[in-house]
């Protein structure tokens, strides 16, 4: 129950995106519910491996190479969907930096009201 709840509070986030920077646009909930989906599946599935074959780079640029690992996951999913757009590379690390602070807050706000579960 609780992931469902973190997927609906990250899809008003990337409305919150959108919104808030004009180079990310999303055309509704459940435009913004399948872009968060496919930003999840993107960051479980493929990031892990982007992470360690970029693993010299980052460490050279002292972990500042992540962010455009972020970047092409956020790019990647509305390259992958119709009604979730970004305008460019830049838009996309823009975008995904402030998806990245409200997911950090969702999840402290998650872990606050429900507590850690293990």
């Amino acid at each position: 129950m609780l992931l469902l709840l973190r997927w609906f509070l990250l899809a008003c986030a990337l409305l919150l995106v959108a919104s808030l920077y004009p180079g990310v646009q999303v055309t509704g909930y459940a435009s913004a519910l399948w872009a968060a989906l496919v930003l999840g599946l993107l960051n479980t599935l493929v990031r892990p491996v982007l992470v360690l074959l970029t693993l010299p780079i980052t460490l050279v640029t002292l972990g500042l190479f992540l962010f455009v690992v972020n970047a092409l996951m956020f790019w990647a999913a509305a390259a992958l969907l119709d009604n979730f757009n970004v305008a460019g590379f830049g838009a996309a690390l823009i975008g995904s930096v402030i998806y990245s602070l409200c997911a950090l807050v969702i999840d402290a706000a998650l872990e606050q009201l429900f507590g850690r579960r293990r």
